[in-house]
């Protein structure tokens, strides 16, 4: 299975991204843990990426690009991999395709996990004084809602129209919205 898993930041991707990878024996790869992982690590890519990560902006495509192929050509990518986070740009969906028919597979299916935008903005809030999450301020957080209404939605459109995505309330209880999404994916992976 080559699966994206897309919804607004604070819906519960990078949750479902392990149960959803784990049933499917496929590995999890977000961008968001890529970042933070450089960024603690203090490389050359961490330090780029922490100047827009503290100003709730993106990445760069050509950073991000680079780090997601690399990525899904490891070996443990070879039978399949959820993506979180990415694509996030019309060019990025571009890029994603050449890499995946490079390896000569496709997409499989685009799960989108939808929810509240302000239930968000209170979840990420919470994380932040949880997790210690110094990039997750109230402003930074409405700022990757507004990024994600103006340039990730788009792609769900190009998605919609290819009839890869399965929409999921992201709302209620965790088990309940893995249920929904293993009850979507189960469609697909029957077919």
């Amino acid at each position: 299975m080559r699966l994206l898993l897309m919804g607004p930041p604070g819906a519960g991707k990078g949750t479902q991204a392990k149960f959803v990878a784990d049933h499917f024996g496929i590995p999890a790869i977000s961008t968001g843990d890529i970042f933070r992982a450089n960024v603690s690590e203090g490389t050359p890519l961490g330090v780029e990426a922490k100047k827009y990560m503290d100003a709730g902006e993106y990445v760069p495509d050509e950073v991000t690009n680079l780090m997601v192929r690399n990525r899904i050509d490891e070996p443990d990518a070879e039978p399949g991999f959820l993506l979180d986070g990415y694509p996030r740009t019309l060019a990025q969906v571009e890029e994603l395709d050449g890499m995946i028919k490079h390896t000569g597979h496709r997409l499989d299916a685009v799960v989108v996990i939808a929810a509240d935008s302000e239930e968000l903005v209170s979840r990420l809030l919470h994380r932040a004084q949880t997790e210690g999450r110094a990039d997750d301020t109230e402003d930074v957080i409405r700022r990757r809602q507004e990024l994600y209404l103006e340039e990730t939605e788009p792609l769900i459109a190009v998605y919609q129209e290819r009839g890869l995505v399965h929409e999921v309330d992201g709302m209620g209880e965790v088990e309940d919205v893995t249920k929904r999404i293993f009850d979507a994916l189960d469609v697909v992976a029957q077919s």
